[in-house]
């Protein structure tokens, strides 16, 4: 037996459920960190791609979870989560007494609590562990990962986080992780509105706008989100790290457990709407950066 296979034997065994966008890279970077991961997906080209990185490749999610000693979900939202958790099919029903589920979609703070409570009549333990960062955080494994659930089992997680983040942090019990997360999302969309607006504004004024947003990202008005969404801007390129679609339904996450616990949001509701305008317009599966694209609209500009 090789040395590298040596480690992975000694390493905790990953199912991986959902190779989207985020769920591909981060898997890879788990086999690049030693461990042996199986992953099931919806889409052959994404199973095909995990081969070809050294993972394998699993028929179901019974499959996929069946000897695993760690299971991995990422994928679009609570009603995705459930259906992969649930039934007969599912990973609670399939996976080994003992076994870890780590669930890192966006989904809702109580989706994420009802999970663990179910997982525990099953013998297995949770955490909610969403992330941000996109999708070059993913590949990058430089992803900020909020995490909710127990303390102990969190440090048993975490050597598996660190291959993934850089920014890992317990927020407190089941279901937080799904809380910060949410409040990340109220931020970042407020952060990318803004700069869209300061972009038009710019423009219209015949500044140049690459030597403007450098010099602000340099200040104050500077940010993560400015950082990463820079170019989509100067270069209106909208291909999709973090859909429309997805922060719609996490803008709707957050108004929801805002008015849940009686926290108003006043801008982050325009927002959201501005948000559910722009998928309305058809632009649901572009990057969230297109809300320059709305910003345009209301400005009378012309949107390719």
């Amino acid at each position: 037996m090789s040395s590298l296979a040596d480690s992975r034997a000694a390493l905790p065994r990953i199912a991986w459920i959902g190779l989207g966008i985020m769920g591909s890279p981060m898997s890879e970077n788990l086999l690049k960190a030693g461990y042996a991961v199986t992953g099931f997906t919806l889409e052959q080209d994404k199973l095909d791609r995990l081969a070809a990185a050294g993972g394998s490749a699993a028929g179901s999610i019974a499959e996929a979870v069946a000897d695993a000693d760690v299971v991995i979900t990422m994928v679009p939202a609570s009603p995705q989560v459930e259906a992969i958790a649930y039934g007969p099919d599912g990973i609670l029903e399939n996976a080994r007494p003992g076994a870890l589920l780590i669930d890192m979609s966006s989904i809702t703070p109580q989706t994420s609590v009802d999970l663990a409570k179910n997982a525990a009549d099953k013998g297995v333990r949770v955490l909610d562990a969403p992330v941000s960062g996109g999708e070059a955080g993913a590949v990058e494994a430089v992803l900020s990962i909020m995490v909710g659930g127990e303390q102990e089992v969190f440090d048993e997680a975490l050597p598996i986080l660190e291959a993934l983040g850089k920014t890992i942090v317990l927020c407190g019990p089941h279901g937080s992780g799904q809380t910060v997360k949410a409040a990340n999302q109220l931020i970042v969309a407020v952060n990318i509105q803004a700069c869209a607006e300061a972009v038009v504004f710019l423009e219209k004024s015949g500044v140049n706008l690459k030597a403007a947003l450098d010099v602000l990202n340099g200040g104050l008005a500077g940010s993560t989100v400015l950082t990463r969404k820079k170019d989509n801007f100067l270069n209106r390129d909208f291909k999709p790290g973090f859909r429309i679609d997805l922060h719609h339904k996490d803008m709707g996450i957050v108004t929801d457990a805002a008015r849940n616990v009686g926290a108003s949001l006043p801008v982050g509701a325009v927002v959201a709407q501005l948000v559910a305008s722009l998928r309305a317009q058809g632009d649901g599966g572009l990057d969230h950066s297109a809300l320059l694209r709305a910003v345009e609209r209301l400005s009378g500009e012309p949107v390719a």
